[in-house]
């Protein structure tokens, strides 16, 4: 029997939360409801940090921005960036109480990129011309970075926390994907109600399109891991099958390229080419793109095809540049971010701040009928030109080493393991997060928990499983957890 001490006490606790919760609900603050969820984040937060995470992950694809929602003009994901808030200043804490994550985390040579990456973020925020937009932009980033990369990197250290990641965001990923199809369908699937019946979990079908494609490799992949329940198998299936008629249905050009590419890439993993080898390729081929691009640029303007309900027209519609409106204005930023670099080569106009500044850099002969001369029609649509304007050749160059780190990364895992299904989770995550990289040419997404929590969490599965799970001896190991399902 418990003490009458302690009886008393949750006999008051009660009451006193009962009347709280009565006052709220008087006075109309049905969001006072939410404290027992809070207290057990909180709790968790310390206790069961992995909960945590993967209540984040759950939540991502149906987060919501409020200012989307014209709530309280604050430009903030509901509920996952709170988490993430909450997430990284514990981090912070537990770093600097020296209770964090394996330290070997923290000395693998992608993550001194990452701090080279986040060092010149905060050079470039503190030039800024606008230093209150940048600071914002900067501690976004952190957020996302401390959580999906370093405790992602920190979890994963058990693969079966990596197909849980899987399953976990793609479960919700599918029921979004469910509720675009039907709500598209009552327009009888047509590209102009494509851009916009995924809101208002996606802002646009480009983001939607660039999650899914992310998720296309991991779901085929899942599908020829051994041993798993058949209800997880039967899911599996079914999340194919669902992503693949999103991403087609979602319109979106750049998706469809970027899956072209990762199937590229997956030849090459199988023909066992060295990652050098195919380094000098790229080089050469960019050489003689560069030397060549006059005559690229006029064999691009006799494709005349229109973006089209009809999806073999919007396939041929990719290459056209001279009077696709969506082409021809992604050149136009594109040209604004070339100029805005010219003027500021070194340290750029700040993080986060091209969509205040790019307006006057416009030449008339580049506007289009979706052009607006007010400058506030977004970002740069591109993860490299992006980073160029706004942090100077440094912070593109950065972009680019990643780019190369996790693709050393993916091709050394990929013909090192031995078990089969640690190298199909291996390269599931590393042709996922390739997507992005391809997808970024054209678009940029990383300032969304909806992007940046798989991107960054697919950088933090390459780089466990070669901090944990690289050597031959491991390996054996994690093939027979693997083995066991979940």
């Amino acid at each position: 029997m418990k003490p009458l001490s302690l009886q008393y006490g949750l006999w008051i606790g009660t009451a006193l939360f009962v009347a709280l919760q009565a006052y709220a609900i008087s006075k109309e603050f049905f969001y006072a409801a939410l404290i027992p969820a809070a207290l057990l984040i909180v709790w968790s937060a310390f206790f069961k940090l992995e909960f945590v995470f993967f209540t984040i992950v759950f939540f991502t694809p149906f987060s919501i921005n409020l200012e989307k929602l014209q709530i309280g003009g604050v430009g903030i994901y509901l509920p996952t960036e709170p988490l993430l808030i909450g997430l990284l200043l514990l981090f912070i804490f537990k770093v600097i109480s020296g209770k964090s994550i394996d330290r070997r985390i923290y000395h693998h040579p992608f993550s001194y990129l990452l701090y080279a990456y986040i060092a010149w973020m905060v050079i470039t925020s503190v030039n800024s011309q606008l230093p209150i937009v940048s600071l914002k932009f900067l501690i976004t980033r952190l957020w996302f970075i401390a959580t999906a990369y370093f405790l992602a990197a920190h979890l994963f250290k058990s693969i079966d926390n990596v197909k849980h990641f899987f399953i976990i965001y793609m479960i919700p990923l599918c029921l979004v994907v469910i509720y675009t199809v039907v709500r598209h369908s009552t327009f009888g699937f047509d590209k102009d109600s494509a851009h916009w019946v995924m809101e208002p979990f996606f802002k646009d079908h480009t983001s939607y399109g660039a999650v899914l494609a992310m998720f296309m490799p991991v779901s085929l992949g899942l599908l020829f891991i051994k041993k798993i329940p058949v209800h997880t198998r039967v899911f599996i299936i079914l999340a194919f099958i669902i992503l693949s008629v999103g991403t087609i249905l979602s319109y979106t050009r750049a998706a469809w390229i970027s899956l072209l590419g990762v199937a590229a890439i997956y030849a090459i993993l199988q023909t066992r080419i060295k990652f050098s080898t195919l380094v000098l390729f790229f080089a050469v081929t960019s050489v003689l793109v560069t030397l060549n691009w006059t005559n690229i640029t006029m064999g691009l303007q006799q494709n005349k095809q229109e973006s089209s309900d009809e999806l073999g027209e919007h396939v041929t519609s990719i290459s056209n540049v001279s009077s696709d409106a969506s082409n021809l204005e992604r050149l136009n930023r594109w040209n604004c971010a070339m100029e805005m670099w010219r003027q500021k080569p070194l340290l750029g106009w700040g993080p986060g701040t091209y969509q205040f500044f790019y307006a006057p850099f416009q030449r008339s002969q580049d506007l289009t009928i979706i052009s607006t001369r007010r400058g506030d029609g977004g970002n740069a649509h591109s993860e490299y030109l992006g980073p160029l304007c706004e942090q100077g050749a440094l912070g593109m160059t950065l972009i680019i080493l990643m780019l190369f780190f996790v693709s050393g990364y993916g091709f050394k895992l990929y013909y090192k393991i031995e078990s089969r299904d640690l190298r199909i989770l291996v390269v599931s995550a590393y042709l996922g997060l390739m997507t992005y990289y391809i997808h970024g040419v054209l678009n940029n997404y990383l300032d969304t928990d909806k992007a940046s929590i798989p991107f960054w969490s697919f950088t933090a599965i390459l780089v466990s499983v070669d901090i944990f799970h690289a050597s031959k001896k491991t390996t054996a190991q994690d093939s027979q957890v693997i083995s066991k399902g979940h």
